[in-house]
């Protein structure tokens, strides 16, 4: 699979970018910016993004139902975790959107769609940036943990290399296989969560499951609980 990068020295999101040009550019367009100046996850959150990460977006156009799309946001969670797996990174995927190594932040994606038109994927992966001391206990980078800078362009053609494999699997349907992935894979199964919603607790339960529409399954006092959506955090008691 072909990959057309477009390298930018600043920007103020990649996604914002991707959206502007996303008509008029190839599938599998890469937008690639060495910082952001407002970069973002889920919810608007800020996504701190100084030079030495790894901030991208990709310009996706699958032929999907609508069903399957949000499904995009595991492909990149995938490819993610294959690349740090080059590296002797064990990363895992904390439903929906976050990759963690020993329980610290190390990635996150977020997956944007115009239906019938586009699908925006965009990974924040932390490599050679230096973390920030009051998120050093929650966030962690690549540089870190293997006590050496790395080459971010070696960094990116690792992702893309995943990112092939896993998107050619979403394209052609195979989304059982991407979603038997992701369970094993999975930061979350079989532990204690709570999943935050609007800032409020909506559920606390056990995680016994991500089922085939991405959905995670989590066991409370009420019974079995779908999740469709919210922030999910682990619980250590």
């Amino acid at each position: 699979m072909e990959w057309k990068i477009v390298r930018l020295t600043e920007v103020g999101s990649t996604n914002d970018y991707a959206r502007e040009i996303a008509d008029d550019v190839p599938e599998r367009t890469v937008v690639v910016a060495e910082r952001q100046r407002s970069g973002r996850g889920r919810n608007g959150r800020v996504w701190a993004s100084p030079e030495g990460g790894l901030w991208m977006t990709v310009v996706l156009k699958p032929r999907s139902g609508p069903e399957h799309v949000p499904k995009l946001v595991f492909v990149g969670a995938l490819a993610v975790v294959d690349a740090l797996a080059k590296y002797g990174i064990p990363g895992e995927i904390k439903w929906p959107n976050d990759v963690l190594v020993d329980g610290k932040k190390i990635a996150g994606i977020l997956s944007e769609c115009k239906l019938n038109h586009f699908a925006l994927l965009g990974i924040g992966l932390n490599v050679n940036n230096e973390i920030p001391g009051e998120l050093r206990e929650r966030a962690v980078s690549m540089k870190d943990l293997l006590g050496f800078e790395l080459d971010l362009d070696e960094v990116l053609h690792n992702v893309l290399r995943a990112l092939s494999y896993w998107y050619s699997l979403f394209k052609s349907g195979r989304h059982h296989e991407i979603m038997e992935s992701v369970r094993r894979r999975s930061a979350v199964i079989g532990r204690r969560v709570v999943v935050i919603e609007n800032g409020e607790v909506f559920l606390d339960g056990t995680a016994l499951d991500i089922d085939e529409s991405g959905a995670l399954l989590v066991e409370t006092g009420e019974g079995i609980q779908r999740v469709f959506y919210g922030d999910v955090s682990l619980r250590f008691f």
